[in-house]
């Protein structure tokens, strides 16, 4: 006979993992308990050595559905001799556990909410240990009902019976309720009002969306617009009154068959539509299909895609069931800013886009928004295989960690990042409680214990940080996260931009903060994610990132380390003519690289050659901008890869001035994607210039941008095709990733950064990289953009305090 007591950490609440130890337990006819804490669960069993054997392996073999065994500790103790196995209450240490995201209705209750002889029949916030909210209403660990918000829904008899019987489903589901104990639902109009409850509330909104409504409806982690997918009416005005005139909108489809009428849905996409996370993906629209009443052009403007997702929560399925048909389903905010959730508060400030509301009572603490996939086609040696790509990492994913091992790291400090201004996001280390246990091992092998295991927590995607509204969420997630732990993280990582307010928010709480480059922090990121420690070569390209030197970068080739980097080579700066204002008008951008190559002629050159971007200026504008660029008045230099996408887009007349981040690189992209067949297969491409007489020991190489806007100057004179230009452009940029690769010391290589987003630009790099013989890594779990920056700080602080702790030894 033998005693252990194990400690367990990672996804391992919130899914049913006692009951599933109690039932193990007591089939193998072992005594002992088992509890939830704050570092994840315990068990203390204690049987004969064999069935202990059979127990452990049962126990990583047979985990329930979302269960995940991080880390694993096992201490032996004397028998005492329990004549049963039991489940505790939990316990309160110092929380290390992990979170587990909101999951989609699990087939189970699914089943149940469509079934006349259940009693929770039609009922719209049915959930088990299987799915349903989690990280949307945990106010602290551990995840115990008392520590949500749903504390104060008291449990009705035959609910308190499920929740009490170890081998229910919704053993100690802490969500569980139903139509007598539960949240429920109500309609509102747009001062309030109620106008119904219950089951006619959601019929009413059915009969609202048929007839051309904007409803704003609240869901899992927060508010969404509705509108008629159909109605072209009706999403005009959704556009109007959102202020949104081009960027595009989700849509939400009741059924697989249904999206597979409209898009080119591959198994692994209808994997990824199925899954319990069930985020957005972004699926291709032949332009040969024919979509029903679908108002494509409206929902996705000049876009070769779509993004669907399928029904995720109970009231979606019941919605959805009597719609029968796509509807909008957008994030129910002001433009830039957090969604709503609360109620009261969605009444306040969406009443002027919304005619209805559909609320009901259970608290949501913190805005959860959808997560968007893209499916990357990955070709290698005469085989292609999909994968997964997040570009906004949200529901289903946060808080989810990434896990990364750092050499000689005292785990005890904690280290806070806080990201960049766009696409906020942050991140936080969890310190290592379990190294005081002896026999410590994986549940993948055995553990080093020269480099520990540190798990960082990446927050859901927050916004943009130019707004207030952004910015208190953003404080708020970042004090919770730390409350949710009960850390007071000592170290902040943070952007070096001096202005950004993510930046100000570290200066304000530590006095010497951990200042990350943001190129770096983009390689570290996706390091991090693939357990990368070697130099690699780094590809970062984005829209503008500050610099070392104190000028804006994002055109990098770095030679990158999780501690430090080094800046290989960068495309030749080149101006923006008012700064910021750039980045939302692309003419700017255009006339820019133009008078690199004209100087002051840039006018009358442009006027010569009959260039669309000329005419977009006025004479005043011409007047004021060729004193700009002659004086160097508030024309920042930068090597941003992303703003020549932007300069392309102008010269191709695609996009003179953006109504959305993203958007003219978007349109060259799907100009590229729209070229013909054939050209796609064999793509010509443009002369470039590798700069090497300004290339002393410690400058970076510089690539000469000037011969490719000369090339697509000519082809204009010659009438090529926008998507032939296009084409030639992502060709050329391959090949300059290609130059430089077979130029370094370097066999790994990590593209990382917004412009990777871009689907054509990623797969054929990772094509060519491959054939080259060159191992390439790009973002999967974590978004390319500026979504990742705050794991890549993360990653980067704890890996110059190891090296400072170590430098002290």
């Amino acid at each position: 006979m033998l005693r252990q007591q194990i400690h367990i950490s990672g996804i391992v609440q919130g899914i049913g993992f006692r009951p599933f130890v109690y039932r193990l337990a007591t089939a193998l006819g072992l005594t002992g308990w088992v509890q939830n804490d704050t570092q994840g669960v315990v068990i203390e069993v204690e049987g004969t050595i064999d069935r202990l054997q059979e127990f452990h392996d049962r126990l990583q073999q047979d985990l329930p559905c979302h269960g995940f065994i991080q880390r694993l500790t096992l201490t032996i103790l004397d028998c005492i001799g329990d004549t049963q196995f039991e489940i505790r209450s939990s316990q309160a240490k110092a929380a290390s556990t992990l979170i587990l995201p909101d999951l989609a209705t699990c087939p189970a209750c699914l089943g149940e909410l469509f079934d006349p002889n259940d009693r929770r029949y039609r009922y719209p916030f049915i959930n088990c240990t299987h799915c349903g909210p989690r990280y949307s209403i945990l106010q602290r660990l551990p995840y115990d009902r008392p520590h949500t918000t749903m504390r104060d829904f008291v449990l009705c008899d035959a609910c308190r019976a499920e929740y009490d019987h170890p081998q229910d489903r919704r053993f100690h589901a802490q969500p569980i309720a139903c139509p007598d104990c539960g949240p429920q639902l109500a309609l509102w109009d747009q001062q309030g009002n109620p106008l119904a409850t219950g089951d006619a509330a959601l019929m009413v909104t059915v009969a609202a969306v048929r007839q051309g409504k904007i409803v704003a409806i609240k869901g899992l982690g927060g508010f969404q617009f509705w509108v008629d997918a159909y109605n072209a009416t009706a999403i005009g005005q959704l556009r109007q009154r959102k202020h949104r005139p081009d960027k595009p909108f989700a849509l939400l489809y009741p059924s697989l068959a249904a999206i597979q009428e409209d898009c080119q849905v591959s198994d692994r996409s209808a994997q990824i539509l199925t899954s319990p996370a069930a985020p957005i993906v972004l699926l291709p629209h032949p332009r040969d299909r024919t979509c029903s009443n679908l108002q494509k052009a409206l929902i996705a403007p000049h876009n070769p895609y779509l993004g669907v997702m399928l029904p995720y929560t109970p009231l979606h399925h019941l919605l959805m069931a009597e719609l029968r048909s796509p509807v909008v389903a957008t994030s129910g905010n002001l433009s830039g800013e957090p969604i709503c959730i609360d109620e009261w508060e969605a009444v306040r400030q969406l009443s002027s886009i919304a005619d209805y509301f559909l609320v009901h009572d259970r608290p949501i603490v913190r805005p959860v928004d959808d997560s968007v996939v893209q499916i990357l086609t990955v070709r290698e040696t005469g085989q292609s295989s999909e994968q997964a790509m997040l570009l906004r990492r949200a529901r289903g994913y946060a808080p989810l960690p990434i896990t990364i091992n750092i050499p000689a790291l005292n785990l005890d400090s904690p280290v806070l990042a806080v990201g960049g201004h766009l696409k906020s996001t942050i991140a936080l280390t969890i310190p290592d409680r379990f190294s005081d246990l002896e026999n410590d091992f994986l549940s993948e092998g055995s553990c080093n214990h020269d480099s520990n295991p540190v798990n960082i927590l990446l927050s859901q995607h927050l916004g943009d940080l130019d707004n207030t509204a952004t910015a208190i969420t953003f404080h708020a997630i970042a004090e919770s996260l730390q409350q949710i732990y009960e850390i007071h993280a000592p170290k902040i990582a943070c952007d070096l931009h001096p202005d950004y307010f993510s930046t100000r928010y570290a200066q304000d709480r530590t006095i010497a903060p951990l200042g990350v480059q943001h190129h770096h922090a983009h390689i570290a990121a996706c390091m991090a994610e693939h357990q990368l420690s070697q130099p690699v070569l780094g590809v970062a390209w984005d829209g503008t990132g500050y610099g070392a030197d104190g000028t804006l970068w994002g055109g990098e080739f770095m030679i990158t380390t999780l501690t430090d980097f080094q800046r290989l080579a960068k495309f030749k700066p080149f101006r923006l003519v008012g700064g910021e204002k750039a980045v939302r008008e692309p003419r700017r951008v255009a006339i820019a690289l133009l008078y690199e190559l004209f100087g002051a002629t840039v006018w009358e050159q442009g006027d010569t050659l009959d260039l669309p971007i000329v005419k977009a200026f006025t004479e005043q504008e011409r007047s004021v901008f060729s004193q700009m660029l002659q004086r160097s008045i508030n024309c920042p230099l930068t090597s941003s890869v992303g703003r020549l996408f932007d300069g392309v887009a102008s010269l191709l007349d695609l996009v003179q001035i953006s109504t959305f981040e993203g958007q003219a690189a978007m349109a060259v992209e799907f100009a590229c994607v729209a070229s013909p067949i054939e050209d796609a297969r064999h793509p010509s491409s443009y002369p470039f210039h590798l700069d090497q007489t300004l290339n002393p020991q410690d400058v970076p190489l510089v690539i000469d941008w000037q011969p490719i806007v000369q090339g697509v100057l000519k082809d204009l004179q010659r009438s090529v095709s926008q998507s032939t230009i296009a084409l030639k452009f992502h060709q050329t940029l391959v090949d300059i990733i290609l130059a430089i690769a077979q130029r370094s010391d370097l066999s790994t290589i990590v593209l990382s950064g917004g412009c990777f987003q871009n689907k054509w630009l990623l797969e054929q790099s990772i094509q060519h990289l491959r054939k080259l013989r060159f191992q390439t890594y790009w973002p999967q779990k974590v978004p390319p953009n500026d979504g990742g920056i705050a794991l890549g700080q993360a990653a980067v602080g704890l890996s110059r305090l190891a090296r400072y702790a170590k430098s002290i030894e």
